[in-house]
């Protein structure tokens, strides 16, 4: 990407988020997510885009506040509470840290994710912005892979696909599981699409999204990816009932990926099935080993962000935790292990019982919402069991439209349940 690209994509971005705020906050997603700095050259690629942009978007919340046009309507959650919490506790681990001189700007770059969350809570106050807020995330991966998915297969899928280059996804394992989470998304868009003349050709090119992201996933040739990927596949079967073409659509991804990996692909995967006999997979667990011990002689506070460079000096190398949840209990102690938990699972348990009580509440768009935000959330637990992806914006925007979903499943059984109050007065 030009430089000249660049500016005209930020220029453009921060008009929007001047004129509407809320388009503001889809052009940071877009730019959190898609990373357009990592291609442009090296006079660019270190420039505050993604500060600009977030101070365009405060400048137009300002201006809506001081002539009362929009003002911002606050509202409580649980996770809202957790949230805060949790950094408190980040906060507090750093201040403590082990590594201090690493550790606070480790600090001051994991809370460049709250800014764009608080915006979201609110200037999202309606069930369509939510839903937009979706498809932004879903598509900043799309485009990724459709650049990606075009590279593997002129390679004959002999080489990995990797991600926007500085981003948290650019390893190729860390980009499979972002493109496994964003499939819910396009499958929800694809369901959200009407299906009159019009949308015809569109809910073909999301399908084929759909397809492309699962045969970017298999060409990553990341195993963590290959599981998230699963774990979609089976949910999405699961909610199937409007999703055939898509299911489809990742059965023929998959069969015609079969035909073109070569027999190296299939030799990774199989390790899946015996970890003892892959070096990189004992290794794995002989860190988590370290991790877990420092952990139970350190349980309240960890040992603050970066902590793994002073627990690396004993083995003479650097490590990994690849894992997010040893990584949160080491960095930071059991207390916010079990509130990023609370977080995580909470929120996936809260979208099962929308679904739940959808069986009375016959609301048309709730179950589409709540299931692939689940199947998303779901695709990232099980990542983050081998990748340390503890802190990804995405994880935490999936944790916000979970809420705000709740949010608006309320109101809209309130007004409902008002409506039909109002009507059973008129009839009688």
């Amino acid at each position: 990407m030009s430089d000249l690209s660049l500016l005209l994509i930020l220029g453009a971005l921060a008009g929007l988020a001047w004129a509407r705020p809320w388009w503001g906050v889809l052009g940071l997603v877009l730019l959190g997510t898609l990373h357009p700095q990592g291609y442009a050259s090296e006079t660019l690629r270190g420039a505050p885009v993604y500060h600009t942009l977030f101070l365009a978007v405060l400048l137009g919340v300002l201006r809506d506040v001081l002539t009362r046009q929009a003002p911002p309507r606050p509202f409580w959650d649980w996770r809202i509470g957790a949230l805060t919490l949790l950094w408190a506790l980040f906060l507090l681990s750093t201040h403590f840290s082990i590594n201090p001189w690493a550790g606070w700007p480790k600090f001051w770059a994991v809370a460049k994710i709250l800014p764009p969350l608080l915006l979201a809570w609110l200037l999202i106050d309606r069930r369509e912005k939510l839903r937009d807020l979706n498809v932004v995330m879903a598509l900043s991966i799309a485009v990724i892979v459709v650049k990606g998915a075009y590279w593997a297969l002129t390679m004959g899928l002999r080489e990995r696909i990797y991600g926007p280059p500085g981003s948290p996804y650019l390893d190729n394992n860390e980009f499979a599981v972002a493109v496994a989470m964003m499939i819910p998304l396009l499958v929800l868009w694809y369901r959200e699409l009407g299906r009159g003349g019009a949308f015809v050709a569109l809910r073909a090119v999301v399908a084929g999204l759909i397809a492309l992201s699962a045969l970017a996933v298999l060409g990553s040739w990341s195993r963590s990816g290959l599981l998230s990927l699963a774990t979609v596949a089976l949910l999405l079967a699961w909610h199937a009932r409007r999703s055939l073409p898509v299911v489809a659509a990742l059965l023929m991804a998959a069969a015609g990926a079969a035909f073109l990996l070569p027999e190296a692909w299939l030799t990774r995967m199989a390790s899946l099935g015996a970890p003892e006999l892959d070096p990189s997979a004992q290794s794995r667990v002989d860190v988590w080993r370290v991790g877990w011990d420092y952990v139970l002689r350190h349980p309240w506070l960890g040992g603050g962000f970066q902590g793994w460079i002073y627990l690396s000096q004993p083995s003479g190398r650097m490590l990994d935790w690849h894992n997010a949840y040893i990584k949160i209990a080491v960095e930071h102690g059991l207390p916010a292990l079990a509130l990023w938990c609370a977080l995580l699972f909470g929120s996936m348990l809260q979208l099962t019982y929308l679904l739940h009580r959808n069986r009375r509440w016959r609301l048309p768009w709730l179950d589409s919402h709540a299931a692939m935000l689940r199947a998303a959330l779901a695709a990232y637990a099980v990542g983050a069991l081998f990748l340390g992806i503890s802190y990804w914006p995405l994880l935490y925007l999936l944790i916000v439209s979970a809420l705000l979903l709740q949010r608006f499943a309320r109101l809209a059984r309130a007004e409902a349940t008002r409506t039909a109050d109002e009507t059973r007065r008129v009839d009688g």
